[in-house]
């Protein structure tokens, strides 16, 4: 705790700062479907050896109006949004449920980018849910059964006891995924893609669904 102080000391919260010059945006030369933007963007993410390209921060909120967010990780993109998975009975399952309107936030700090989605959070099939299950380390799919996500739990001492009762029950033999787990694909209504820049005079440039058809495309100030 003292070397925290003192470091602080040297450098104070309000002093952190970086210039921000790695690359920009023109709104005329991006793709004209944001889903062609993020993959592009995605797959540089993954060359540039990002720690978890994937992780993307998710936000919900309660029947009381209260948001609260995590990170979770994304295991597919498409036409038909943004998929990861979770258990259904968990915080986030429960406010979907409620709210399904979401947004999630890819932040690629290390490439002075960032990723906004605006959208609605939609179930996937029981079958999209069991074939990824399928393909999850085997510690894994005990964890799943073995924890009751966002529920008390007396100690570590009794979540480490229900994963061995768990690996045991299934021992030598195949682990369904458990009623409780599922998956969301979250379809973009909005997105919005942010470049940091010099002079905090950012590139924000922003999709926006249309009725018409097309996606229409604008910068923003930043």
């Amino acid at each position: 705790m003292m070397l925290h102080i003192e470091v602080m000391e040297k450098q104070p919260v309000q002093d952190l700062r970086r210039r921000y010059t790695q690359g920009q945006l023109d709104e005329h030369t991006m793709h004209a479907d944001p889903m062609e933007q993020f993959a592009a963007w995605f797959r540089e993410a993954c060359q540039a050896s990002l720690d978890e390209p994937n992780a993307m921060s998710l936000a919900t909120v309660s029947e009381e109006g209260q948001p609260s967010i995590r990170t979770v990780l994304l295991k597919g993109y498409g036409p038909q949004g943004f998929n990861f998975y979770t258990n259904l009975e968990s915080q986030k399952g429960q406010q979907i449920q409620i709210h399904p309107q979401v947004s999630l936030l890819f932040p690629w700090i290390a490439l002075e980018r960032q990723v906004i989605v605006y959208g609605k959070a939609n179930l996937l099939s029981r079958a999209e849910v069991e074939a990824y299950f399928a393909t999850r380390p085997r510690e894994s799919q005990v964890g799943a059964w073995a924890s009751r996500q966002s529920q008390p739990v007396a100690s570590r001492e009794a979540l480490e006891a229900s994963f061995e009762e768990v690996r045991l029950r299934f021992e030598n033999q195949p682990i369904p995924a458990p009623g409780f787990w599922g998956g969301y694909s979250v379809l973009p209504a909005k997105m919005e893609f942010w470049q940091g820049r010099a002079g905090r005079l950012h590139d924000r440039i922003s999709y926006q669904m249309s009725s018409e058809g097309p996606w229409q495309i604008q910068r923003l100030c930043p």
